[in-house]
């Protein structure tokens, strides 16, 4: 069991957040260790290590990895200042009680405006003429120049962004249709009077424009890689009327396809034109890397700056700094990646109150264990807020005491909870917060 007592107040920043964040955490009395170089698995690991540091705060490209988390055990939470989490191991951190937040929304508007740019731009085959004028060249045919007004914008993923995509997309004239395997955007998507495509290859087929915005992982945990094929690629306004702009846009994942696949579309003219701002593999830093659609100047590339802007990333720094300040002081969650919209705390508890996190093994018996050494213990529990994640194996409680647990009561919780489940360590971390 790794036992932590009070708010966190060492941080790690990687990745280049704004500043805005070291800012806020310092105003709150955190100590702040930010490094500008964009280290590997070691380096990273090595300076974690050396500060004890108790949340690390990082974009999307340095891996948490297994190893690293192992290695780490002052580590009590990594804040993603992004919204993907596929960079983190996420079955590790629950292993060790290592908490994964993000910031699903901050971005959002960054994204959606670099969606539309990109739309209407490869619509009038803007980034080719502008290249071929600058050479000299003075190309004012219409051919395959085409408005957005009228035509059908598919979007995969109705989340946050999709969602904005498609109204800022009306605003243009545009008709939407979607896909999504969730029933509550399905229903959100339907109420909007957007057309509910049942299958992907229904969404390709019936639109004259298709935008990715789905998540690294399924609803139910299964990963989206290669949730895109050749196959799909092909069918790409194939019932729609001719001539169609045939556009394809990539800002969500750089795994959702093959990029082979859509360089062979593109080259059969099954796709006309495409803009991709992520990558199956990305440089840790500012490159140089291999550009998978370097010959191709009818695929747009930009260098994931979805997110880049001055406006987002203050945004994204204000959101995280409350989320991990919340979690510190009164052990309150949101934006968990273990289980996304979870929100798991106490409101208009007593001031004398006593905050206990434990998170645990599911193992059978875990809880009440932890439930019998409070009691015995003579404590009386106010209130607790509980979450299972059981395709993690973890559970997460939030407990509320009227007085605080000596170290000695803190570890009959974990001795209990291995005896009653028969698996030693079943009580992952412990941090109580003493208001």
């Amino acid at each position: 069991m790794l036992l932590h007592h009070g708010p966190l107040s060492r941080a790690l920043v990687v990745e280049h957040p704004d500043t805005v964040l070291d800012e806020l955490l310092r105003e709150d009395g955190w100590t702040v260790d930010r490094r500008q170089h964009v280290p590997d698995e070691a380096e990273l690991t090595a300076w974690l290590i050396e500060g004890r540091h108790q949340v690390l705060f990082k974009r999307s490209r340095v891996p948490v990895t297994r190893k690293m988390v192992e290695s780490c055990p002052d580590l009590v939470a990594v804040q993603l200042c992004c919204i993907g989490d596929d960079s983190v191991d996420k079955r590790a951190c629950a292993d060790h009680g290592v908490l994964v937040f993000n910031d699903p929304v901050s971005n959002g508007r960054s994204v959606v405006e670099l969606a539309i740019a990109h739309l209407v731009a490869l619509s009038r085959r803007l980034y080719e003429t502008y290249d071929h004028t600058r050479a000299g060249g003075f190309d004012k045919s219409q051919t395959e120049r085409f408005e957005v007004q009228g035509r059908v914008l598919g979007i995969l993923g109705l989340g946050n962004i999709g969602r904005q995509v498609a109204r800022a997309a009306e605003a243009f004239g545009m008709k939407i249709a979607f896909h999504d395997t969730r029933e509550v955007a399905r229903e959100i998507g339907m109420e909007m009077g957007w057309q509910q495509m049942s299958t992907i290859d229904a969404l390709f087929r019936g639109s004259d424009c298709v935008t990715t915005h789905v998540s690294a992982e399924d609803i139910l945990g299964k990963s989206n890689r290669a949730l895109i094929t050749r196959g799909h690629f092909a069918q790409l306004a194939a019932d729609r009327p001719d001539p169609s702009p045939r556009i394809f846009l990539n800002l969500a994942r750089g795994f959702l396809y093959d990029p082979a696949d859509l360089l062979a579309a593109i080259e059969a003219k099954e796709v006309r034109r495409a803009a991709v701002d992520v990558y199956p593999e990305e440089p840790r830093g500012s490159g140089p890397w291999a550009n998978p659609y370097a010959s191709e100047p009818r695929v747009a590339t930009t260098p994931h700056l979805g997110a880049a802007t001055v406006d987002a990333q203050p945004r994204i720094a204000r959101r995280v700094a409350h989320t991990i300040r919340t979690f510190s002081d009164v052990g309150y969650l949101r934006d968990c990646v273990f289980r996304p919209r979870m929100v798991l705390g106490h409101t208009d508890l007593p001031d004398h109150a006593t905050l206990l996190s434990v998170i645990h093994g599911t193992e059978r018996g875990a809880r009440k264990a932890i439930q019998d050494a409070i009691f015995d213990a003579g404590v009386s529990n106010l209130s607790t807020a509980h979450m299972d994640l059981d395709e993690l194996g973890v559970a997460i409680d939030l407990l509320a005491l009227d007085r605080p647990l000596s170290d000695a009561e803190l570890q009959e919780i974990d001795d209990r909870a291995s005896k009653l489940t028969g698996t030693p360590g079943v009580v992952r971390r412990v941090r109580q917060i003493v208001r």
